[in-house]
């Protein structure tokens, strides 16, 4: 049975931040709300979150998985960025957008699209989710808690524990989220293609 944390929206009470983060270490799945409605994340070193993420998406082993990062630094050692890229993922972070690029050594090879080498990465806007990263020191492996079926992501805690009970171990509530995913830039062939019109304004990659 999913555990369910209500948090600050804006100002996250440290020790219930600091319990999720000891569930994450622990291996735990969450469901955490975002910038663009809630999304599910477990630690990278956690061989099983992927698989559940997986599972609970109806997903197949081509989905471009998604590594959350707290600023920029810790982004730049996961994707290689070329100067176009860098300056354009600079000024759009922190926000609802999605970046496909190809990984660094940095990335397990498992989470890596199978035949591009190439994985997501995003900064969100989100105070929970800034403290989650900050007090993990580490990214976190995450897709959009978009279930099969469905196109938008779930926006309220209460509603994803109900559905979710028996295949999260935790779900963050903060109130409501906005319920348009990330826009999705694929910047991996050196120029910018949107893969996905959502929350971030499109238009400056067009």
């Amino acid at each position: 049975m999913a555990r369910y944390v209500d948090v600050h929206p804006e100002n996250p009470q440290p020790r219930l931040v600091r319990q999720v983060v000891e569930a994450l270490r622990d291996d735990a799945l969450i469901a955490y709300p975002t910038d663009s409605g809630y999304a599910l994340g477990s630690r990278v070193g956690n061989r099983e979150g992927r698989d559940r993420i997986l599972r609970i998406r109806g997903l197949d082993d081509r989905h471009h998985f998604t590594l959350v990062c707290r600023d920029f630094s810790q982004l730049g050692q996961l994707v290689h960025v070329d100067n176009a890229a860098f300056r354009a993922v600079r000024a759009a972070t922190p926000g609802p957008y999605t970046f496909i690029l190809p990984g660094t050594p940095e990335v397990p090879r498992r989470l890596l699209h199978p035949k591009k080498r190439t994985v997501g990465v995003r900064i969100p806007d989100h105070a929970v989710v800034r403290a989650l990263l900050e007090e993990l020191g580490e990214p976190l492996l995450s897709s959009s808690l978009i279930l099969p079926g469905e196109t938008e992501p779930r926006t309220m805690g209460w509603d994803v524990k109900e559905e979710l009970e028996h295949q999260v171990d935790v779900v963050i509530e903060a109130g409501e989220t906005p319920a348009e995913p990330t826009t999705v830039v694929d910047w991996s062939d050196g120029a910018p293609e949107v893969l996905r019109r959502g929350a971030g304004d499109p238009d400056r990659f067009g």
